[in-house]
């Protein structure tokens, strides 16, 4: 969603920068306009957030196959937002140290269509161990 945002932002001020050119731009004219971010830029960015850095193929596979052995509800087929899922819960990780906050908190993140108010407490810590240990066991 936010990648749709910039990019509408970005489209909207490229068209406002080429108002008085002779020719119209086009959607794609502001998108061949967007700065890129280096792969070094996005690490150091998630850093400065208090992310965990990008999981390699091999970590993120095992991540998502530890939460489908956990119960395959949890992924439900998204893996990209379980990484994300799982990125934020690492943060909270690092944020707040108190364990029953962190699972009450996986609880609440960690939902699904089927799971709304999430998947309970003993599930939830299982999933917060799991992200501790493939995404974050620095945190």
């Amino acid at each position: 969603m936010r990648t749709r945002t910039i990019a509408g932002i970005l489209a909207a001020l490229a068209i406002t920068l080429t108002a008085c050119s002779s020719e119209e731009p086009t959607v794609d004219d502001a998108k061949n306009q967007a700065p890129s971010v280096s792969a070094k830029d996005k690490a150091k960015i998630r850093e400065d957030l208090g992310y965990p850095p990008e999981p390699d193929e091999a970590t993120a596979a095992a991540f998502i196959k530890t939460l489908n052995a956990i119960d395959t509800d949890i992924v439900h087929g998204k893996d990209e937002k379980a990484l994300s899922r799982g990125a934020d819960t690492c943060r909270m990780i690092k944020d707040h140290p108190d364990r029953a906050k962190q699972i009450e908190q996986t609880n609440k993140r960690w939902s699904s269509p089927t799971h709304p108010d999430g998947h309970g407490l003993a599930t939830a810590e299982k999933i917060l161990d799991a992200a501790h240990k493939h995404l974050c066991p620095d945190f």
